[in-house]
Protein backbone atom coordinates (compact mmCIF):
# COMPACT_ATOMS: atom_id res chain seq x y z
CA UNK A 1 0.00 0.00 0.00
CA UNK A 2 1.40 3.36 -0.97
CA UNK A 3 1.98 5.85 1.79
CA UNK A 4 0.95 8.72 -0.45
CA UNK A 5 -2.18 7.05 -1.80
CA UNK A 6 -3.47 4.52 0.77
CA UNK A 7 -6.70 2.60 0.38
CA UNK A 8 -7.42 2.55 4.14
CA UNK A 9 -7.04 4.90 7.04
CA UNK A 10 -4.28 4.13 9.51
CA UNK A 11 -5.13 1.14 11.70
CA UNK A 12 -5.10 3.25 14.87
CA UNK A 13 -7.52 5.71 13.30
CA UNK A 14 -9.87 2.88 12.38
CA UNK A 15 -9.72 1.40 15.87
CA UNK A 16 -10.31 4.80 17.44
CA UNK A 17 -13.17 5.52 15.02
CA UNK A 18 -15.16 2.43 15.97
CA UNK A 19 -14.31 2.67 19.67
CA UNK A 20 -15.48 6.27 19.76
CA UNK A 21 -18.58 5.41 17.73
CA UNK A 22 -19.66 2.97 20.46
CA UNK A 23 -18.90 5.49 23.22
CA UNK A 24 -20.72 8.31 21.41
CA UNK A 25 -23.83 6.17 20.91
CA UNK A 26 -23.70 5.24 24.60
CA UNK A 27 -23.39 8.93 25.51
CA UNK A 28 -26.37 9.86 23.36
CA UNK A 29 -28.59 7.24 24.98
CA UNK A 30 -27.34 8.16 28.45
CA UNK A 31 -27.94 11.85 27.76
CA UNK A 32 -31.49 11.21 26.53
CA UNK A 33 -32.16 9.06 29.58
CA UNK A 34 -30.81 11.79 31.89
CA UNK A 35 -33.16 14.36 30.37
CA UNK A 36 -36.19 12.07 30.64
CA UNK A 37 -35.70 10.93 34.24
CA UNK A 38 -35.04 12.41 37.65
CA UNK A 39 -35.46 9.21 39.64
CA UNK A 40 -32.93 6.95 41.32
CA UNK A 41 -31.37 6.09 37.96
CA UNK A 42 -30.18 9.68 37.43
CA UNK A 43 -27.05 9.50 39.68
CA UNK A 44 -26.01 6.26 37.99
CA UNK A 45 -26.42 7.81 34.53
CA UNK A 46 -24.51 10.90 35.62
CA UNK A 47 -21.69 8.74 37.02
CA UNK A 48 -21.39 7.14 33.56
CA UNK A 49 -21.87 10.34 31.58
CA UNK A 50 -18.92 12.25 33.03
CA UNK A 51 -16.09 9.70 32.62
CA UNK A 52 -17.26 8.66 29.15
CA UNK A 53 -17.27 12.31 28.08
CA UNK A 54 -13.71 12.83 29.35
CA UNK A 55 -12.63 9.57 27.69
CA UNK A 56 -14.02 10.86 24.38
CA UNK A 57 -12.13 14.13 24.83
CA UNK A 58 -8.85 12.25 25.34
CA UNK A 59 -9.51 9.90 22.43
CA UNK A 60 -10.39 12.67 19.99
CA UNK A 61 -7.14 14.49 20.83
CA UNK A 62 -5.21 11.27 20.17
CA UNK A 63 -7.19 10.66 17.00
CA UNK A 64 -6.54 14.16 15.70
CA UNK A 65 -2.80 13.82 16.33
CA UNK A 66 -2.68 10.52 14.40
CA UNK A 67 -4.88 11.96 11.66
CA UNK A 68 -2.49 14.87 11.11
CA UNK A 69 0.56 12.60 11.15
CA UNK A 70 -0.69 9.99 8.67
CA UNK A 71 -1.88 9.87 5.08
CA UNK A 72 -5.55 9.30 4.30
CA UNK A 73 -7.29 7.70 1.32
CA UNK A 74 -8.36 10.19 -1.35
CA UNK A 75 -12.01 10.66 -2.16
CA UNK A 76 -13.26 9.09 -5.41
CA UNK A 77 -12.34 11.13 -8.49
CA UNK A 78 -15.94 11.02 -9.77
CA UNK A 79 -17.38 12.47 -6.56
CA UNK A 80 -19.04 15.84 -7.29
CA UNK A 81 -17.07 18.79 -5.97
CA UNK A 82 -19.85 19.95 -3.65
CA UNK A 83 -20.06 16.50 -2.09
CA UNK A 84 -16.29 16.40 -1.58
CA UNK A 85 -16.38 19.84 0.06
CA UNK A 86 -19.34 18.77 2.21
CA UNK A 87 -17.45 15.65 3.31
CA UNK A 88 -14.38 17.65 4.33
CA UNK A 89 -16.45 20.30 6.12
CA UNK A 90 -18.51 17.70 7.98
CA UNK A 91 -15.37 15.96 9.20
CA UNK A 92 -14.02 19.25 10.55
CA UNK A 93 -17.34 19.90 12.31
CA UNK A 94 -17.37 16.38 13.74
CA UNK A 95 -13.91 16.85 15.25
CA UNK A 96 -15.00 20.20 16.71
CA UNK A 97 -18.13 18.60 18.18
CA UNK A 98 -16.30 15.56 19.55
CA UNK A 99 -13.93 17.87 21.42
CA UNK A 100 -16.30 20.75 22.08
CA UNK A 101 -19.24 18.93 23.67
CA UNK A 102 -17.21 17.30 26.48
CA UNK A 103 -15.17 20.48 26.97
CA UNK A 104 -18.35 22.54 27.38
CA UNK A 105 -19.65 19.91 29.79
CA UNK A 106 -16.46 20.09 31.86
CA UNK A 107 -16.61 23.90 31.85
CA UNK A 108 -20.30 23.79 32.82
CA UNK A 109 -19.65 21.54 35.82
CA UNK A 110 -16.73 23.75 36.85
CA UNK A 111 -18.89 26.87 36.72
CA UNK A 112 -21.58 25.09 38.71
CA UNK A 113 -19.14 23.96 41.38
CA UNK A 114 -19.73 20.27 40.65
CA UNK A 115 -16.82 17.81 40.81
CA UNK A 116 -15.93 15.94 37.65
CA UNK A 117 -15.39 12.45 39.06
CA UNK A 118 -13.76 9.98 36.72
CA UNK A 119 -13.39 6.89 38.87
CA UNK A 120 -13.07 6.37 42.60
CA UNK A 121 -11.68 9.47 44.25
CA UNK A 122 -10.03 10.81 41.10
CA UNK A 123 -11.54 14.22 40.35
CA UNK A 124 -10.57 16.53 37.50
CA UNK A 125 -9.66 20.12 38.43
CA UNK A 126 -12.12 22.89 37.46
CA UNK A 127 -11.30 24.79 34.28
CA UNK A 128 -13.55 27.77 35.09
CA UNK A 129 -14.33 29.68 38.29
CA UNK A 130 -17.66 28.99 39.93
CA UNK A 131 -20.33 31.30 38.53
CA UNK A 132 -24.04 30.58 38.53
CA UNK A 133 -24.81 32.77 35.48
CA UNK A 134 -21.98 31.21 33.49
CA UNK A 135 -23.25 27.80 34.54
CA UNK A 136 -26.69 28.59 33.09
CA UNK A 137 -25.28 29.73 29.74
CA UNK A 138 -22.94 26.75 29.49
CA UNK A 139 -25.76 24.36 30.33
CA UNK A 140 -27.75 25.76 27.42
CA UNK A 141 -24.69 25.64 25.16
CA UNK A 142 -24.05 22.01 26.15
CA UNK A 143 -27.60 21.06 25.22
CA UNK A 144 -27.54 22.89 21.87
CA UNK A 145 -24.10 21.47 21.02
CA UNK A 146 -25.28 17.94 21.86
CA UNK A 147 -28.29 18.25 19.52
CA UNK A 148 -26.07 19.69 16.77
CA UNK A 149 -23.65 16.80 17.32
CA UNK A 150 -26.52 14.35 16.97
CA UNK A 151 -27.54 15.98 13.67
CA UNK A 152 -23.96 15.70 12.40
CA UNK A 153 -23.87 12.01 13.34
CA UNK A 154 -27.09 11.37 11.41
CA UNK A 155 -25.66 13.11 8.37
CA UNK A 156 -22.38 11.20 8.68
CA UNK A 157 -24.22 7.89 9.00
CA UNK A 158 -26.41 8.66 5.98
CA UNK A 159 -23.37 9.49 3.85
CA UNK A 160 -21.59 6.31 5.00
CA UNK A 161 -24.58 4.18 4.00
CA UNK A 162 -24.76 5.86 0.59
CA UNK A 163 -21.09 5.10 -0.04
CA UNK A 164 -21.42 1.54 1.25
CA UNK A 165 -24.71 0.48 -0.35
CA UNK A 166 -25.29 2.73 -3.36
CA UNK A 167 -22.02 4.11 -4.69
CA UNK A 168 -19.85 1.22 -3.46
CA UNK A 169 -16.77 3.31 -4.16
CA UNK A 170 -14.55 2.09 -1.31
CA UNK A 171 -15.05 5.13 0.95
CA UNK A 172 -16.84 3.11 3.62
CA UNK A 173 -14.36 0.22 3.34
CA UNK A 174 -11.48 2.66 3.95
CA UNK A 175 -12.60 2.94 7.59
CA UNK A 176 -13.38 -0.74 8.18
CA UNK A 177 -10.99 -3.15 9.87
CA UNK A 178 -10.78 -5.45 6.83
CA UNK A 179 -8.04 -5.21 4.25
CA UNK A 180 -10.31 -5.88 1.27
CA UNK A 181 -9.88 -3.29 -1.46
CA UNK A 182 -12.78 -2.05 -3.61
CA UNK A 183 -13.17 -3.79 -6.93
CA UNK A 184 -11.30 -2.10 -9.75
CA UNK A 185 -12.82 -2.17 -13.22
CA UNK A 186 -10.40 -2.04 -16.13
CA UNK A 187 -11.43 -0.88 -19.57
CA UNK A 188 -9.27 -3.67 -21.01
CA UNK A 189 -11.28 -6.24 -19.07
CA UNK A 190 -14.53 -4.73 -20.27
CA UNK A 191 -13.33 -4.79 -23.88
CA UNK A 192 -12.24 -8.43 -23.56
CA UNK A 193 -15.57 -9.44 -22.08
CA UNK A 194 -17.48 -7.62 -24.79
CA UNK A 195 -15.42 -9.38 -27.48
CA UNK A 196 -15.99 -12.80 -25.93
CA UNK A 197 -19.73 -12.18 -25.62
CA UNK A 198 -19.86 -11.09 -29.25
CA UNK A 199 -18.04 -14.29 -30.28
CA UNK A 200 -20.53 -16.42 -28.37
CA UNK A 201 -23.51 -14.66 -29.93
CA UNK A 202 -22.06 -14.80 -33.48
CA UNK A 203 -20.72 -18.27 -34.42
CA UNK A 204 -19.63 -17.07 -37.88
CA UNK A 205 -17.47 -14.36 -36.39
CA UNK A 206 -15.99 -16.95 -34.01
CA UNK A 207 -15.13 -19.27 -36.89
CA UNK A 208 -13.49 -16.42 -38.81
CA UNK A 209 -11.38 -15.48 -35.79
CA UNK A 210 -10.23 -19.10 -35.38
CA UNK A 211 -9.37 -19.35 -39.11
CA UNK A 212 -7.25 -16.22 -38.81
Amino acid sequence: MSRTNPTHFHLMLRLLHWTMAVLILAMLFIGISMVSTDGPAYPVLLALHRPIGIALLILVCLRLAIRLATHIPPLPADLPRWQAQAAKSSHVLLYIAMAGVPLIGWAMLSAGGYPVKIFGDFVLPPILPQNVYLFGWLRLAHTVAAFAFFALILGHLSAALIHALIRRDGVFEAMTLTRKRPAEHSTDNVTTLDFENQQLRNPQARSRSHSN
